[in-house]
């Protein structure tokens, strides 16, 4: 068996679960900031003045216990009426000026912080979709919804609250600072004794919270995800009657995330209490001493009172900046996650010279193609050559590899070997959206979207009219139970259809490839949820269609298997037989073989 170098290809398996070096997590907090600055530069105006705002909701607040210290130095103890007139007018000029300057502050933090955060998702789903399916396979969809919402969310709270508290509180604390020194730089070393004890409490705190947010972010995304599969795959959880043991499943992912969660409860407990304890002692050790020198006429009341009341505003923006990197901490690692999506390049992409596709005619040819999801090939040196206009049939055993080449023929992959052309120019030369547009894909699951049936009709082609929608469902048999829906085509199919059987989405998914006139036509076993009665009501249809198109069929149903121009046996990702079906079975071999299984499958 064909094996590849190490780290050689495409990385993991269908069914292998993305893990955080396939995600290229990167923890890296001030490059992840740095990332998200660009994001506010359309916006720099509206910062702008939210910043001068805040430097006025700062003032405001510290200009308050200078005020109460004049008011009862000159106003009270000196009794000046006038004085304190004028200082409970200032009092109350000063407090409107900060109110509206914190209500225009907080209004335009909002505005640009949404905005920020509404051009990240758009970002983000922009470049999900640009993923190759390769990525989608591998990454379990809850994952992949928890970096739209859940980490989006926690960047929300730092983008719109926690840059305000930022400013806010460093410059409030800064002047704080500077204005006790101002005051009486003894009492101002006094209060800072307790400093080495807040020092050490908040080095702990951020040590052990960083930890405990990160875990915290990476449990929600497993609770998505298993909620995601869970409803996803209700259906065949009732009908084992797994109930109880899924309920155990989502309860232990819930679990997981308490425990995860309660860490980061159990730290903070720990840490805003005690700042709330070292500034109940800073207060006393204050009252003492300036007590003291109060008594000793050393002091006035009128600057210890403000001394008091500029030490609160000393201990609670300490509170609020360690509050916050409990947001920091949460929002760095959902900006690790939403950035290791981003920094993951798609595999799947147009080169810089890539050209539109001219006019297609419809020949497909493999040439020494090989390709592997891991390690180990599961195509191996395919050569292969369908002429414009034919009709293949990919056969062969469950796992053969047939679905995998004919998402390398839709370039849903790329060979890892050789090379996959149309007309004889490469799939890597020619822009994808191009090649798109000559190709119509039914894949094995007919899947629809909320929405009409137009309307899923038309998702292959937007431009298609009602009159091209009605023309393609007649084209596969599939007015006929259209015109009986309550609004024929502008009838709701409801989530994934589930209005409509699973053959009459297929129907429609058949109808949704057709719509666009394509010249190249896959069916991934497009018929297996068929029944016998539609199917032979849409092979006339199918007969018409594929007349002057180049169609790769996957099937195990014989009557699709024996229409084919071509019969093309994979088996073990090769290429085992080709030929006529009457020459296959001449020929004695393979196909012969499954020929005759599905033989005694159909009698029986």
């Amino acid at each position: 068996m064909s094996t590849r170098p190490v780290g050689h290809g495409h990385a993991g398996g269908m069914l292998a679960p993305l893990g955080e070096d396939e995600e290229r997590v990167v923890r890296r907090p001030r490059r992840n900031l740095r990332r998200l600055l660009p994001y506010f530069r359309p916006y720099r105006t509206r910062v702008l003045v939210a910043i001068v705002l805040m430097l006025v909701v700062t003032g405001a607040t510290l200009a308050t216990p200078a005020l109460a210290q004049v008011a009862i130095d000159d106003g009270i103890a000196a009794g000046s009426v006038t004085a304190l007139v004028i200082i409970v007018v200032a009092f109350v000029l000063i407090g409107v000026a900060g109110w509206a300057a914190q209500y225009w502050q907080s209004y335009l933090s909002s505005w640009v912080g949404e905005r920020v955060l509404l051009d990240l998702r758009r970002h983000l789903f922009r470049h999900m979709m640009r993923l190759e399916l390769g990525h989608h396979e591998r990454t379990p969809t809850g994952r992949s919804v928890s970096r739209l919402t859940a980490d989006i969310e926690a960047v929300n709270q730092l983008v719109v609250d926690g840059a305000t508290s930022l400013v806010i509180n460093g410059l409030t604390l800064i002047g704080v600072v500077a204005i006790l020194l101002a005051y009486d730089w003894k009492l101002a070393v006094a209060a800072f004794l307790i400093l080495p004890l807040l020092a050490i409490g908040t080095w702990w705190f951020r040590a052990r919270s960083t930890t405990a947010y990160r875990s915290t972010r990476e449990r929600i995304a497993v609770v998505l995800s298993v909620l995601q599969e869970t409803l996803s795959g209700v259906r065949v959880v009732q009908a084992h009657g797994r109930q109880e043991a899924t309920r155990g499943r989502f309860r232990e992912a819930n679990r997981a995330y308490r425990r995860a969660n309660m860490r980061t409860v159990t730290v903070s407990g720990a840490y805003f209490p005690g700042v709330e304890l070292l500034a109940a002692l800073g207060t006393a050790l204050i009252l003492w001493y300036g007590g003291s020198r109060v008594l000793d006429q050393d002091l006035s009341v009128g600057v210890m009172v403000a001394f008091i009341g500029y030490l609160a505003s000393f201990f609670d923006p300490i509170q609020q900046l360690s509050q916050l990197y409990n947001t920091f901490q949460a929002a760095m690692a959902a900006l690790e996650k939403i950035f290791g999506v981003l920094e993951t390049d798609p595999r799947i992409t147009d080169r810089a010279d890539a050209t539109d596709l001219p006019e297609v005619a419809g020949r497909i040819d493999l040439d020494g193609v090989s390709f592997g999801y891991g390690r180990e090939y599961v195509i191996r040196d395919v050569t292969l050559h369908i002429e414009a206009g034919a009709t293949v049939a990919l056969v062969g055993a469950t796992g053969a590899g047939k679905s995998t080449l004919a998402k390398l023929i839709a370039r849903l992959y790329d060979p890892d070997e050789g090379a996959v052309r149309l007309d004889g120019v490469d799939l890597r030369e020619v822009r994808e959206d191009s090649l798109r547009a000559a190709m119509g894909i039914v894949p094995q699951e007919g899947h629809l979207f909320s929405g009409t049936v137009a309307e899923n009709v038309r998702f292959a082609h937007p431009l298609a009219t009602d009159d091209d929608v009605r023309r393609a469902l007649d084209a596969v048999g599939a007015m006929d139970f259209v015109e009986q829906l309550p609004d024929g085509i502008q009838t709701d199919v409801h989530e994934r259809g589930a209005r409509l059987s699973a053959g009459q989405r297929q129907l429609i998914c058949f109808a949704r490839a057709l719509v666009p006139d394509p010249r190249l036509i896959i069916l991934d076993e497009a018929t297996s949820s068929i029944d016998i009665a539609t199917e032979r009501r849409i092979e006339d249809a199918l007969d018409r269609l594929l007349t002057g198109r180049t169609a790769v069929i996957i099937a195990h149903r014989l009557s699709t298997i024996r229409r084919a121009d071509r019969i093309v046996v994979v088996d073990d990702g090769s290429v085992a037989e080709a030929g006529t079906h009457d020459d296959l079975l001449r020929a004695g071999g393979r196909y012969a073989g499954l020929y005759s299984d599905w033989e005694r499958a159909a009698r029986g």
